[in-house]
């Protein structure tokens, strides 16, 4: 499991609304090609993983507004779950927010999941630090 934490200066409300909403995640995650919102809250995001375009069922897990978010994979052999912590600074006028990432495998995939975690973990700081840079801006 990779953890990280980065502080943003926008209120905690904007930070969780932006960072939670599945149609923005191509606007800071790089890997991210494109996301298809379901009627049920699902959600089908498309990632470039290893030059392959590869479709990923997932549903939020826990939505607590503005404070803490959850979502992970539904099926698939590498099952990603990640979690978005948001802390008020500054009497709430600026965020720090921790990002949380594991991975778990099904039957052989398993072995592929320390391949899988090191890659995440050199590229998620990067989406961080965009999703940073977009909200500041705003």
């Amino acid at each position: 499991m990779t953890a990280t934490t980065i502080e943003i200066d926008r209120p905690p409300a904007e930070v969780y609304a932006y960072a939670t909403d599945p149609a923005r995640f191509p606007e800071w995650q790089a890997d991210v090609r494109r996301v298809e919102v379901h009627p049920d809250g699902r959600f089908t995001t498309v990632r470039r993983i290893a030059g392959v375009d590869r479709p990923m069922l997932q549903q939020v897990t826990r939505d607590e507004p503005p404070v803490r978010w959850a979502a992970g994979a539904i099926g698939g052999a590498v099952r990603p779950e990640a979690t978005i912590a948001i802390e008020p600074l500054d009497g709430g006028r600026r965020s720090r927010v921790t990002f949380t990432l594991d991975f778990t495998g099904r039957g052989a995939a398993d072995l592929l999941v320390p391949v899988v975690r090191r890659m995440a973990g050199r590229a998620a700081p990067r989406s961080y630090a965009r999703l940073k840079a977009l909200l500041e801006r705003r």
